[in-house]
């Protein structure tokens, strides 16, 4: 874990550890790293359709370094799994204005956080790739508190996309948890990692009210 950027400890972050602790049997793991993978590639992509935008130098510097992490956990979990993530034939669409944008990233970032954070339950040799995940959310929310100091145009659109983004996250995690060892668990995780996320970006100052 690079540690390098400047800003506070990974622990300083508002973390999921304060969700309750969920045993999962062992059958659960080959389902939570292909949850992960999957979480892991949709990143990449996100990552490197940002780096085409007019992002601010230090946040095209960090995204540069962050794609090496995420080709780094790729690379690891396909081992792990024996395959690979489905190809995308187009690079997913992201906001062209820098708040919005953030907001994505962050938002993310803080999904990919959760699962790391439930497949460590499973798999604490894996810590340091929650670790990087740690520093990744930690960058975007110095950006975001940065975002809501500055004017109020950018201080509205990114609450605005933020709240956009919120209302589609139910659906999301959904998506992401489909799978029959998960059943017993999924409305629990379901909960955990709304949970955690809305606490995140209420915190943040990017919902005012959940």
């Amino acid at each position: 874990m690079d540690n390098s950027w400047g800003f506070a400890s990974y622990e300083s972050i508002m973390s999921s550890d304060e969700a309750p602790f969920i045993q999962f049997p062992p059958e659960c793991e080959i389902a939570l790293l292909e949850r992960f993978l999957k979480a892991e590639a949709m990143a990449l992509w996100t990552v490197r359709s940002a780096r085409l935008q007019d992002v601010p130098p230090n946040v095209y510097a960090f995204l540069r370094k962050h794609e090496e992490d995420e080709q780094q956990h790729l690379a690891q979990f396909e081992t792990l799994i024996g395959r690979q993530p489905r190809e995308r034939e187009r690079l997913p669409s992201v906001p062209r204005q820098w708040p919005a944008l953030a907001v994505q990233l962050y938002g993310y970032e803080s999904l990919g956080l959760e699962f790391a954070t439930l497949l460590v339950a499973l798999r604490p040799d894996l810590a340091s790739i929650r670790e990087d995940e740690l520093v990744h959310v930690n960058f975007f929310e110095q950006e975001i508190h940065r975002i809501l100091r500055s004017e109020a145009a950018a201080v509205e659109q990114a609450r605005t996309s933020a709240l956009a983004w919120w209302r589609k996250l139910p659906r999301t995690v959904d998506r992401y948890l489909e799978s029959a060892a998960l059943d017993p668990f999924r409305s629990l995780l379901a909960d955990r990692i709304l949970s955690a996320i809305g606490r995140r970006f209420t915190t943040t100052g990017l919902l005012k009210d959940r």
